[in-house]
């Protein structure tokens, strides 16, 4: 009976390693580097203009040119989707580029609420994708 006992606790001691060592692996698949609005947030009530400060960790801000692992620039959308991993960031009159390499901007948005997506961009303008982009709404007075 005592082997039995033994051998359960060795099985169920090996199935709860397995499963840490799995999730281990897998959260390591996850980026660390985020871009964050630095003075804005989810569900705020501002004015405009609007002072966008713009942060990003782990990944080096550089104007646009050279396509350089770890290097990029932002970009902010107003009320559009985000753009997939590895797509190209399109300029329009709701879609900015801040390819000089700045991390702050003001921008003019009408009153009402909007959705900004802040996205991080190659050389190129090429999406890093999910982990490098935020979206937050906006309420405009």
């Amino acid at each position: 009976m005592m082997k039995q006992k033994k051998f359960k606790f060795i099985s169920y001691t090996l199935v709860i390693s397995i499963l840490c060592v799995f999730a281990l692996a897998c959260d390591k698949d996850k980026k660390e580097t985020l871009v964050n609005f630095a003075n804005i947030s989810d569900g705020q009530t501002i004015s405009s203009p609007l002072t966008v400060d713009m942060t990003v960790t782990g990944m080096e801000i550089l104007p646009a040119g050279e396509v350089i692992d770890g290097v990029g620039h932002f970009h902010i959308g107003i009320d559009t989707p985000p753009v997939p991993e590895g797509e190209l960031i399109p300029t329009s009159a709701t879609s900015f580029h801040y390819g000089d390499g700045r991390s702050s901007t003001e921008l003019e948005l009408l009153p009402g609420e909007h959705t900004l997506t802040l996205q991080f961009g190659d050389g190129i303008h090429r999406s890093y994708g999910e982990s490098y982009r935020k979206t937050i709404t906006v309420i405009v007075e």
